[in-house]
């Protein structure tokens, strides 16, 4: 029973950040259907964006303050990724939104190859450690020599995906950028005669998706404390995988992706052997699939005629 306790808090501490990830990319689905591979890639140079940062304000200007220092980093990072997620939609989407559907896909995986390429010439093929950001924790219970904590990096990791998901819904269905969102999801010639500036929305859309990114490659620094080049590709796809789980489309239901991968991974690695967990995660989103094709809370495509 300890076992399994601990088990189902890292799940949902891993599962909250693919929740994060996969927020970015199932906004960008809905609004222009075309997933954004380089999506994982954007939340690694995130990464080593906010490890960049945190160096810099604490081992060459001297900040002690790890609150004050991680509040500076987390703003600073989201403002710099955020850049870059308005880079990727300039450079891979808008020049060819309007030629055959592969060829944006293409032109994604390219920037993804660049982004990982990139980061390793620029700061080498080796995992990159991180000072300890936020310690200590609580310990729940204790029984036969084994110990059940929650840290506080757990109680944040999970804290911030919530309050996240929260604002964005609401940002989504109850304000005008919102609706213009989904205006341009159903129709984007109309939205644009209607008056709905739609390369301003599907532009502030993949930068909202950076920023989420940006979020989510702080808490696994902070989680894990280490950095790697191709730190992009597992997580990007398993958030991927977790948003189409969840029903792509869907913002609730890319968080509860998350967390069904999360968890997926924590309890195989647990009770079963570690090197079939990610086994388990694509075959339990297989036989969702082929019973909910939508996904948990998606909706089913309507073809237009």
């Amino acid at each position: 029973m300890d076992v399994f306790v601990q088990q189902l808090i890292n799940g949902l501490t891993l599962g909250s950040i693919y929740g994060l990830i996969a927020i970015g990319y199932t906004m960008v689905f809905g609004i222009i259907g075309m997933v954004n591979f380089a999506h994982g890639d954007v939340f690694m140079v995130s990464t080593f964006i906010a490890l960049i940062l945190f160096l810099l304000l604490t081992a060459w200007l001297g900040i002690s303050s790890v609150a004050l220092a991680f509040l500076l980093v987390l703003v600073a990072t989201m403002a710099l990724t955020a850049l870059w997620g308005f880079a990727v939609e300039r450079i891979a989407y808008r020049p060819l939104r309007g030629s055959f559907r592969l060829a944006p896909l293409i032109s994604a995986i390219g920037v993804s190859i660049f982004l990982s390429n990139f980061v390793q010439v620029a700061q080498g093929a080796r995992n990159k450690p991180t000072p300890p950001m936020l310690e200590g924790g609580f310990t729940l219970f204790a029984s036969d020599g084994y110990a059940v904590t929650l840290s506080y990096k757990q109680i944040l990791i999970m804290a911030v995906t919530s309050v996240l998901l929260l604002g964005f819904w609401y940002l989504v269905q109850k304000t005008p950028f919102g609706r213009a969102q989904r205006a341009c999801e159903q129709d984007r010639k109309m939205a644009a005669l209607l008056g709905i500036d739609v390369d301003r929305t599907i532009s502030l859309t993949f930068v909202l998706g950076a920023v989420l990114a940006a979020v989510a490659g702080l808490l696994y620094l902070l989680y894990y404390g280490v950095v790697s080049f191709s730190d992009g590709f597992v997580p990007g796809v398993k958030a991927f995988t977790a948003a189409v789980l969840g029903g792509i489309g869907s913002l609730p239901g890319a968080v509860i992706g998350g967390l069904i991968i999360g968890l997926i991974e924590t309890f195989w690695s647990a009770y079963f052997s570690i090197e079939y967990k990610d086994v388990a995660a694509f075959s339990i989103l297989a036989i969702v699939l082929i019973f909910m094709p939508s996904g948990l809370l998606g909706r089913a495509e309507v073809e237009k005629v």
